[in-house]
């Protein structure tokens, strides 16, 4: 007890750096990038200040970039020049992502490449699969929609992809792609599944950006209720048992319980810092209302020691800037 004992000692400046129990670095982060098969030239996103669709003959220029700042992956979203009810474009040999993957890799063989396996942006109702009548009206279809699922990771993989990331939080979806991967070739394809993916409303500026919203309904019906967090534990063991590689926990910050809780079950986890999660930082530091470098830097290091192995985050190419000015 004091005074024989004083923390303060710990915390000399000199000290600090030796005893720092987490450190985030530059192999955290992940960066989404936002795929425009309509645009020519970027086109900013007027909600995630400093983020922008890019056209897929670009993409290689800007992950140049991102890899020249230390960042050694991306995450793929693309908006198709179409869509209809069963997002076709989503699977499509010449798609947006399709397309995007073999640019990338082309220029940039050593740069991992995830995509984002989903039927939001494709679909003209903007639910996340095949939509039909069900006891409380239409919604997404479960089963019907694992095979789109599948399919749209299958034409990722065959396009170059080093992981795909289901976020339809479909029950059984993480079996079926794997099945599916398999089955074509693509055993040493990763998935990163969306495991733990709350309704939140955080997600309106990415909305904006992936042109995603939906017609009609919600998606409360297929995301976890913000409230549940056994049910979120538990989305992520089936997820484990049906083969996923790496788990996630959709949004990050507010869900740091959630992010410990997976540890448990020996695996990986990848933690989504969501685009409203970055449009408040943004939007509070453009009000000089707080420090956005401290603040974000901050946010990131609190996702990593509660467990994430991985952030996904638009912060990723100002914040591995950050820390090359810290050393």
């Amino acid at each position: 007890m004091f005074p024989e004992r004083r923390m303060r000692r710990i915390r000399r400046r000199i000290i600090q750096p030796l005893l720092r129990e987490t450190e985030l670095r530059k192999t955290d982060l992940i960066a989404p990038v936002f795929l425009d098969e309509s645009i020519s030239t970027p086109l900013p996103i007027a909600s995630m200040p400093g983020q922008f669709r890019h056209p897929v003959d670009g993409v290689a220029d800007y992950c140049e970039r991102l890899g020249n700042a230390g960042i050694s992956a991306v995450l793929l979203f693309g908006v198709p020049g179409t869509k209809d009810s069963e997002a076709t474009e989503a699977y499509a040999a010449d798609g947006v992502v399709q397309r995007a993957v073999r640019k990338i890799k082309e220029r940039l063989a050593q740069m991992v490449v995830m995509t984002d396996v989903c039927a939001c942006e494709y679909t003209d109702h903007g639910h996340c699969g095949i939509v039909g009548e069900t006891v409380d009206g239409p919604d997404l279809l479960n089963d019907p929609s694992l095979a789109l699922m599948a399919q749209i990771a299958v034409s990722h993989a065959q396009s170059g992809a080093d992981i795909v990331a289901p976020s339809c939080m479909l029950d059984g979806m993480v079996q079926a792609i794997r099945q599916a991967l398999d089955a074509a070739g693509y055993q040493d394809v990763l998935i990163v599944s969306y495991s733990s993916k709350f309704a939140s409303a955080l997600y309106g500026p990415f909305r904006d950006a992936a042109d995603s919203g939906f017609a009609f309904g919600d998606r409360t019906t297929y995301q976890i209720n913000p409230g549940n967090a056994r049910e979120a534990v538990m989305e992520s063991e089936l997820d484990a048992a049906e083969g996923a590689d790496i788990l996630m926990v959709k949004p990050a910050g507010l869900y740091l319980d959630v992010l410990s809780s997976l540890i448990q079950f020996g695996l990986p986890v990848a933690a989504y810092q969501v685009s409203g999660e970055y449009a408040m930082i943004k939007a509070a530091a453009e009000r000089g209302w707080l420090d956005e470098r401290a603040v974000a830097l901050e946010s990131l290091t609190a996702i990593k020691r509660a467990g994430a192995d991985l952030i996904i985050t638009y912060f990723a190419e100002d914040a591995a800037r950050w820390l090359d000015e810290e050393q």
